[in-house]
């Protein structure tokens, strides 16, 4: 069978690194780039930290070099053509990031490790007095607790693990007698299997004494299905109490904590603060943005690889010298490409947050979200000619600080609406109106979906209830039932 030889044309689209290591560079927020710079210096050492003066150009190197080497074989040309490092069209500000003026302070924020929440657990399972069988049923047991503190694994299914995976052979009723242990561990209501459970152990290890208390354990021990759908007339009919009992056994309810295990996990780690990526200042009706740049210091190719490749290059083309010179141009290459990626992210975030400041002009001024305007992030792509997936980067990660608060550059973005007018209104615009009408709303008496949906379109919002019903889903906001307050 002969075969055919034939032509085919194809369009591809490769990412060079340095587009690559952009890509990534942006999703990094400002408070992990300094991480991210640390780990590149320490797999780079052609990438230094170091002063815009200390980074003479290396254009002044090239007449050091004796026209001898440039009279060796092509080959040779082409292994060690230093010009390609010396002489290139890189300028001597693409080689350095400096983004500290002589003024900043330097700052260095120490981190700190904290115990996991089980650790903690432990510590205190060990003080007790326990046999050293029943610290190690225990240990397993807090191992197996979920993020709220929660046992949610069935009692057998312990057995099992235990007998297979520590080779201890136990039964339910020792594991029900260590569990009763850890219970009484700190914070009230660890290692509960139900919300019933983790509720009942807060309220009997209570310290109040009153009625309220006594009336509460009542209600979660024998109404706990009414009260988790708030049918509170079937509760005061069942249980004989009156309407200001209940009321004083709800509020010793909505104190207890429905994830203990949450709570000591806090307290447990180190809690991130949010560090804002840009920072807009209003004067004068006047906005002004600027770039944080406290976790991007300056950055440099460092001297003495520069010499390395020098020398390496004036001496004759042997195998060893021909590996050192590929080893040093692979590090310096990579030292310009983050440098240069540092630098071209900087200028992206500006440009993203500075056509989101152009466009909200109005909502950084005032800092009312009804003035929000319809926008998506396409709108965004389109104005500064970027691919939609690189302003969702910055978007989804990046805070800006404002004279108001600080904001995550994702709230910003949202669908538009019209009113009967005609006129296109944010989404946020509405989600706000929502949000205040239901802070406003008699608590006996809550809004029902249909109500808002209503109370809308009075303002000229025309949106179907199960529209309502979705923003109100985004705001974290249950239903009026769960809404309804004695």
């Amino acid at each position: 069978m002969a075969m055919k030889q034939f032509q085919q044309l194809k369009l591809l689209q490769k990412l060079s690194p340095q587009q690559i290591q952009l890509m990534k560079l942006l999703q990094v927020p400002t408070s992990e780039l300094e991480q991210r710079i640390k780990e590149e210096l320490e797999i780079n050492p052609a990438l230094e930290e170091g002063d815009a003066q200390d980074d003479e150009k290396f254009d002044d190197e090239k007449d050091d070099f004796s026209n001898e080497e440039s009279g060796n074989s092509e080959e040779n040309e082409r292994d060690y053509d230093i010009n390609d490092y010396l002489e290139d069209d890189t300028p001597d500000y693409k080689l350095k990031a400096n983004n500290h003026s002589s003024d900043d302070e330097e700052k260095v924020v120490p981190i700190a490790q904290g115990e996991s929440y089980q650790d903690i657990l432990i510590e205190q399972l060990n003080l007790r007095n326990l046999s050293e069988r029943h610290k190690q049923i225990g240990s397993y047991i807090i191992g197996n607790l979920d993020e709220d503190g929660y046992v949610r694994r069935e009692i057998d299914a312990l057995v099992d693990d235990l007998a297979f995976s520590q080779n201890i052979a136990t039964d339910e009723k020792e594991i029900e007698k260590v569990l009763h242990v850890i219970q009484h561990l700190d914070p009230p209501g660890i290692g509960a299997r139900t919300l019933q459970e983790c509720l009942m152990l807060q309220l009997k290890r209570s310290d109040s004494d009153d009625m309220g208390t006594e009336i509460a354990i009542m209600v979660i021990e024998k109404c706990f299905e009414e009260f988790s759908k708030k049918h509170y007339d079937k509760i005061i009919k069942k249980l004989h109490i009156s309407e200001d009992d209940l009321k004083d056994a709800i509020e010793e309810i909505v104190k207890l904590n429905p994830k203990p295990g949450g709570s000591l996990k806090e307290s447990s780690k180190n809690i991130p603060t949010i560090i804002p990526d840009f920072f807009i200042h209003e004067e004068n009706n006047k906005l002004e943005l600027t770039l944080n740049s406290r976790n991007a210091p300056q950055l440099k190719i460092s001297r003495e690889y520069a010499e390395m490749l020098k020398d390496y290059a004036s001496k004759k083309g042997d195998d060893k010298s021909k590996e050192a010179v590929q080893f040093v141009r692979q590090r310096i290459d990579g030292a310009k490409w983050f440098i240069d990626a540092i630098m071209q992210r900087q200028q992206t975030l500006l440009l993203v947050m500075n056509t989101i400041m152009q466009l909200q002009h109005e909502y950084f001024l005032t800092g009312d979200e009804t003035k929000l305007r319809p926008m998506i992030l396409k709108d965004i792509a389109e104005i500064v000619g970027m691919d939609i997936s690189t302003v969702s980067r910055v978007a989804n990660s990046k805070y800006v600080q404002t004279h108001f608060g600080t904001f995550l550059l994702k709230t910003f973005f949202s669908e538009s609406l019209q009113t009967e007018a005609g006129e296109e209104v944010s989404a946020r615009e509405v989600k706000k109106i929502l949000s205040d009408a239901i802070g406003a709303e008699e608590k006996k008496h809550p809004l029902t979906d249909d109500e808002l949906a209503k109370l809308l379109k009075d303002k000229g919002y025309t949106i179907a209830r199960r529209t309502v019903a979705k923003y109100r889903e985004q705001l974290n906001i249950p239903v009026a039932r769960m809404r309804k307050e004695m």
